[in-house]
């Protein structure tokens, strides 16, 4: 069987500013988004933070002066990051970057209102 890895979204740029801990993208239907290192840590598509199916995420905290070292293209249709907590086992797929990029806000308020709830903080 061939897996079809075609994404609906594709990047035309990504930049990584390092001193901001931030990774932008630009997409090819003329979208930008902005993700924040912690961000991109927390919410990583990884088995260790999505576990391995419905209901298994695990919740990272901890992590508000995470930075990127390394962004990595995968095939054609991802990139990998290397966190400076040496996460680097998540792959961020094209499409999955476009959806965090959308939904950012609601992602972003999920999960601090998921902190909050579990007596968890972003410091470490």
């Amino acid at each position: 069987m061939v897996k079809d890895f075609s994404q609906s979204y594709k990047p035309i740029e990504i930049r990584l500013h390092r001193d901001e801990k931030v990774l932008e993208i630009d997409f090819d239907n003329g979208r930008s988004f902005r993700y924040s290192a912690e961000f991109l840590r927390v919410e990583s598509p990884s088995a260790e933070v999505q576990g391995h199916g419905p209901g298994q995420k695990q919740l990272v905290s901890g992590r508000r002066h995470v930075g990127i070292m390394d962004v990595t293209p995968v095939g054609n249709y991802a990139v990998c990051i290397k966190f400076d907590d040496l996460h680097d086992s998540g792959i961020f797929a094209w499409d999955t970057l476009y959806q965090y990029g959308e939904h950012q806000e609601k992602i972003w308020a999920d999960y601090l209102a998921a902190l909050e709830q579990a007596g968890l903080c972003r410091d470490p």
